[in-house]
Formats: C-alpha cells, structure tokens, sequence
C-alpha cells in the first residue's frame, strides 16, 4: 500500500469566469475524483512547450498562401471545366512547405521530452 503524501502547502489562481468553466470542464471530462489531484496531474505530467511567433506566423502564412491557392484554383475550374498540371504543382509545393514546418516543431517537441 503506498504512504499517504502529507501536502502542506497551497496555491491559489485567480480565473476569469470562462477560464474557470474551461478547467471546470476538463476536470469533468478527466474522470480523476477530485480537483485536486486533476491540478497535480496537470501541473506535473504535462509538458509544456511554447514556440516562437515568427515560427507560427510562418506556419499560419503558409496555410493562407495554399488556402488562396486552392480558391483560385477552384474559380479557375469552375469557369474553364479544366485543371492545369502548374496548379497541381504549386498545391503540392504549398503542402510540402507546410509539412516541412509541422516536421520542424514535431522535432522541437521530441528534443524536449527526451
């Protein structure tokens, strides 16, 4: 039978309304059986990673410029009836870039659980 931790000490964080209903809702969805432990795990297991602005503002233009892409791509067809192998092309490209930079934060994210 494991020993009972003694736990002394407390902390307390202020939430705004829809901050707390968020936590209220992860702690409902979590199955744990009291909000304590919940805050344990959470504070303790989780893994925390922040990446750079520039690097998400790199990934969010990326999808935009594929984005655009695709809708010309669609006006084009919708008017011409025809696909041109250049758009095709230039979709695969746009997707390539943006797996790229998934690839680059899936290694930061390994680098740091090691």
């Amino acid at each position: 039978m494991k020993e009972k931790i003694k736990r002394t000490r407390s902390v307390q964080v202020r939430l705004s309304q829809e901050e707390y209903d968020f936590l209220e809702q992860k702690f409902q969805l979590s199955g744990y059986k009291s909000k304590s432990e919940f805050m344990r795990i959470a504070f303790f297991d989780t893994l925390i990673v922040k990446f750079s602005t520039e690097d998400m503002q790199e990934l969010l233009r990326l999808v935009r410029s594929i984005s655009n892409n695709v809708n010309q791509i669609a006006v084009r067809v919708n008017s011409t009836d025809k696909v041109y192998r250049e758009d095709m092309d230039n979709i695969k490209d746009g997707v390539e870039k943006i797996w790229q930079q998934l690839r680059y934060f899936q290694s930061q994210l390994r680098s740091v659980q090691q």
